[in-house]
């Protein structure tokens, strides 16, 4: 199984500097679509459903106070397999050319964020964890929408 900084860094090689807020997005819709796709996850880290979106506390971890990340930001790993990169790949044509604050509006909108942040007033902090089952049956349904429709 590939790791969150694998992911990211398999992001930034393909996308180049970006924000940090950008990429914790990527990574997240990554671990979502990857469910919807292959039925198991992406990476086995926990994803919080902070007040400005989801976010992987052991990415944020290794990029704490930089605004703009690079490849080399984040620990070497594994190279992701064929079907991991056909995921991320799918996930940058669909939202890679998006900011990170539309990103960050979509994911507002979107079940799995919602339900983590129950209860939880607008912009309060949390740490509460982004469901991975909630995350599986979301992207499923939308993968299903979109091939019927």
């Amino acid at each position: 199984m590939a790791t969150a900084p694998d992911v990211a860094r398999y992001i930034l090689g393909k996308r180049g500097l970006m924000s940090a807020m950008k990429l914790q997005k990527l990574v997240y819709y990554s671990q979502g679509w990857h469910l919807a796709f292959e039925g198991e996850p992406l990476f086995d880290a926990p994803i919080e459903a902070w007040a400005n979106g989801p976010v992987v506390p052991e990415l944020y971890a290794q990029h704490r106070g930089l605004f703009t990340v690079k490849e080399s930001t984040f620990t070497p790993g594994e190279p992701l397999t064929v079907a991991q990169q056909q995921t991320v790949d799918a996930v940058l044509v669909a939202y890679g050319d998006l900011d990170a604050h539309q990103l960050s509006n979509l994911t507002h909108n979107e079940r799995p964020w919602l339900e983590a942040r129950q209860g939880v007033p607008d912009g309060a902090r949390s740490n509460s964890e982004i469901d991975r089952a909630t995350m599986l049956e979301f992207y499923e349904q939308v993968l299903s929408a979109a091939r019927a429709g």
